[in-house]
């Protein structure tokens, strides 16, 4: 055994330990289901800042954003904006859920929606949208561990043991600990995910010599036609260029884009996906785990869109790109554009774990560096697990077992199942991972885009009181279905029952989330223009007078209403919409070389850290200056527990009604959608 190796299970195993103490410590403080579920709703600002920023980015970012980089280039760097996007979410929706869940008492998103919509649909819904979040994103994250481990063992510890046992040390401290352990653990988490992954930014850095060279590398690279996508339609070589504004391709699997698949319709699409992370029901638990709304704005605008956007801009485009010109590229060391051959040809072959190629690189002379970049790594992956578990855990206790099966039942009877859902949910996800990769990926496809489906439910409950039950409800499984069939899942759906679809995964370069959203809030308006009115309407009309009342637009901020949503506006354009194909060459031609561009960068990198500085000024305008992220006006009255109205045979039958309407529109727009596409 190696001394790296030593060093890694040392490493990790000091850290696995940390985590079950966390987890010890915090059931000592476990009284009430409450406690259990939401910390007693008192989870600090600065916990919330860490843990929270943990949660939203974690390991799909620390070990398969520098990978796509790698794979795609700068078009796919665009999407390095998720730290901009994705806190956008948080700034809209998180205060207003934090005042309600206050307010009425809330313990799940799916008491919220089925209150204000007064639909047990709602719920069941929810429900879904969790568990589909849940299962097969945590199952591709324990998988991405798994391979990490055995890669950086060197095969001593194979990856199927590794996922178990990670398994383990999660089971552990989420189930006796409960969210305080999560929440806890998870500051902890955010710290190493950023210092793990600046410092790979900082070695490769200093491996490629610093910026001068890394831009000469560039240089040669813009001028040949080495690349996964080939060239552009405007002729540039497609790791330097966004690949034009749209592409009205039948989809991935039936017809490939021309310079890749990035364009800035996928661009854009792809960052609404990523919004569906904190439009998702587990981080409606954070808002009714919080104490207060201080540390909203801090976690939005300081460590989201300024800290992980310098990450992201910077350190992972160094991680990604620099990969080709240190050896993980043998077309381009043999062209004679590496810098050196420090990393092995075989993480271009392998490039989904680019980083462990990194650690282990690293490892070779400084053996220690190994356990704790693997525990950075680790720990980023672990905060999202955590977490998913923790919030499916507590929804299906709250949402399943109490609303339906014993409503009579006591803190110490949900206390129980919520530890037994905690445990199912994990070992679902890790037998997905284990024995059925096909289907983990497929579903896990499914899950930003799942979650961003509910913005509409969240803009309703948060800011439009005319959009109804009915428009809301129907619209969801609508987008839902939409999401479905244009992803590989619903290929596989329409396979088995013998329906060859004319189109594949994300027709037209446009994500599945965009695809789910168009369908979705052309149904949620069109119903709810013709449902509106009726003794709903007052229900809903006493939420939005508590939110108008404690949440409001101050008289002296209102002015700035409409410069600050045209200054949001123009920023999703410019920088995430079709205006971001004017980066590509802007400051100079990608074949132009350091003597063309006018800032000394490829156009497009300049591009981003332009628009990335001023995403910054946008998310903190609308965050401070528009007050969507302070502290409320006066103060918050606070119920101790929602008690849900007993069900009824009516509200039953209307659920089952609108369920079986949706899924008639869903049916005739699939088959509107393949005679369209089939022609």
């Amino acid at each position: 055994m190696s001394e790296s190796v030593i060093w890694l299970l040392a490493c990790v195993g000091a850290y696995w330990a940390y985590c079950v103490y966390w987890g010890a410590a915090s059931a000592r403080l476990v009284g009430t289901a409450n406690d259990y579920f939401l910390a007693d709703r008192g989870i600090s600002p600065w916990i919330f800042v860490l843990a929270a920023t943990a949660t939203s980015f974690s390991g799909w970012i620390f070990l398969g954003h520098p990978a796509f980089i790698f794979e795609d280039g700068f078009s796919f760097a665009e999407s390095s904006f998720a730290a901009i996007v994705i806190p956008l979410t948080g700034v809209l929706f998180l205060k207003r859920q934090w005042l309600l869940g206050k307010r009425f008492g809330y313990v799940t998103p799916g008491d919220m929606f089925a209150d204000y919509f007064g639909s047990e649909g709602m719920r069941r819904l929810t429900i879904l949208i969790a568990l589909v979040f849940s299962v097969p994103f945590l199952a591709m994250q324990l998988t991405a561990s798994g391979f990490l481990i055995q890669i950086l063992s060197e095969g001593t510890v194979d990856r199927h043991v590794a996922m178990w046992v990670m398994t383990a040390v999660l089971f552990l401290y989420v189930c006796v600990g409960g969210f305080r352990a999560v929440a806890y653990v998870g500051t902890f988490q955010g710290l190493l995910l950023a210092a793990g992954l600046a410092a790979i930014g900082l070695v490769a850095y200093g491996k490629l010599g610093g910026l001068v060279p890394f831009n000469a590398a560039l240089a040669k690279l813009g001028a040949s036609a080495l690349s996964d996508g080939g060239t552009t339609a405007a002729g540039y070589n497609a790791n330097l260029a966004i690949p034009g504004v749209v592409q009205f391709t039948a989809g991935l699997g039936q017809e490939a884009p021309v310079g890749g698949h990035w364009t800035a319709s996928m661009i854009l699409s792809y960052s609404f996906a990523l919004m569906g992370i904190q439009a998702a029901p587990a981080f409606t638990i954070w808002a009714f785990a919080c104490r207060s709304a201080k540390g909203f704005g801090i976690q939005q605008v300081w460590a989201s869109a300024a800290a992980v956007g310098v990450i992201l801009v910077f350190f992972a485009v160094l991680i990604g790109m620099g990969a080709h010109f240190l050896g993980a590229s043998p077309s381009m060391t043999e062209a004679g554009m590496a810098v050196s051959s420090w990393l092995p040809s075989t993480a271009g072959q392998d490039p989904a774990n680019l980083i462990a190629y990194y650690i282990q690189a690293i490892g070779k002379n400084d053996p220690w560096f190994t356990g704790l970049l693997a525990v950075c790594a680790l720990a980023a992956i672990q905060a999202m697990v955590a977490f998913y578990a923790s919030t499916a855990g507590t929804i299906l206790s709250r949402d399943v077992y109490k609303r339906y099966l014993n409503p009579a039942a006591g803190d110490r009877e949900l206390k129980l199942y919520g530890r037994i859902s905690v445990g199912l949910v994990l070992l679902a996800a890790l037998l997905t991972a284990s024995y059925l990769p096909r289907t983990e990926s497929e579903l896990g496809a499914l899950a930003l885009s799942f979650g961003f489906q509910l913005w509409p439910a969240l803009a309703a409950v948060c800011w439009f009181p005319w959009l109804t039950r009915q428009g809301v409800i129907v619209g969801l499984v609508f987008g839902l279905v939409a999401v479905v069939f244009t992803e590989p899942f619903g290929q596989s759906i329409s396979s088995f029952v013998g329906l060859h679809l004319p189109w594949g995964r994300w027709p037209w370069t446009i994500h599945s989330a965009a695809w789910g959203m168009f369908f979705n809030l052309v149904t949620c308006l069109i119903v709810s223009a013709l449902t509106y009115g009726g003794p709903e309407r007052a229900h809903r009309a006493r939420f939005h007078a508590y939110l108008a009342e404690k949440a409001g637009v101050a008289p002296e901020r209102r002015p700035l209403r409409a410069a600050a949503w045209a200054i949001a506006l123009a920023w999703i354009f410019f920088a995430i919409g079709p205006g971001a194909v004017w980066g590509n060459d802007l400051f100079g031609k990608p074949n132009g070389g350091p003597a063309d561009w006018g800032l000394s960068l490829p156009s497009i990198w300049a591009w981003q850290i332009l628009w990335w500085a001023l995403g910054v000024l946008m998310i903190w305008l609308l965050a401070y200056r528009m007050g969507l992220s302070t502290v409320p006006l006066g103060s918050v009255e606070f119920h101790v527990e929602h008690k849900p109205a007993p069900l009824s045979k009516a509200a039953l039958a209307s659920d089952w009604k609108n369920w079986f309407w949706g899924l008639v529109i869903a049916l005739a727009a699939l088959t509107a959608a393949h005679w369209i596409f089939g022609q």
